[in-house]
């Protein structure tokens, strides 16, 4: 049998919305089919540098600001950057973003964040643009449920 891997989720969920985009991506990473890939959740600001290191993927989940990131998953990203960069080079991760605009800012920050830190992005990020419609829970369920398949099956 494989060895466990680690996916973490560091979703900001403060809205009954985003708590069921949280969700679908634990419920997806979590289907009965994955054997291999244990899931946790942390909120950005409880999230921290062990967490990363004990990660062997890392799914992000944020809701745009002012056209940037939430507040809780940059100062994820401020506390844990210099502590995981040397270690974690090529770490898979995904990400996805309930815009209300555009998203592109927050596309951008991510980007230019993990660019940084050397992490492998496994798709672009996934960016629920506009009015909250219920096919966004389907599309972050998909989205994870990929993600740890493909960590299960050794692709990342």
């Amino acid at each position: 049998m494989s060895a466990r891997k680690h996916l973490l989720v560091v979703a900001h969920a403060p809205s009954p919305n985003l708590a069921r985009l949280r969700d679908a991506a634990l419920e997806g990473a979590r289907d009965a089919e994955i054997k291999t890939v244990e899931t946790r959740w942390k909120p950005p600001l409880e999230a921290g540098p062990d967490d990363v290191m004990a990660a062997d993927a890392l799914l992000l989940g944020t809701p745009e600001n002012l056209g940037y990131m939430s507040g809780a998953l940059k100062d994820f990203f401020d506390r844990t950057y210099y502590a995981v960069i040397e270690e974690k080079q090529g770490l898979p991760f995904a990400a996805y973003i309930r815009a209300g605009r555009d998203g592109t800012g927050t596309k951008r920050a991510i980007d230019s964040i993990t660019t940084g830190l050397s992490w492998r992005p496994i798709q672009e990020p996934l960016i629920l643009q506009g009015t909250f419609q219920e096919n966004f829970v389907d599309q972050v369920r998909d989205l994870a449920q990929a993600m740890a398949a493909g960590l299960d099956a050794g692709i990342f």
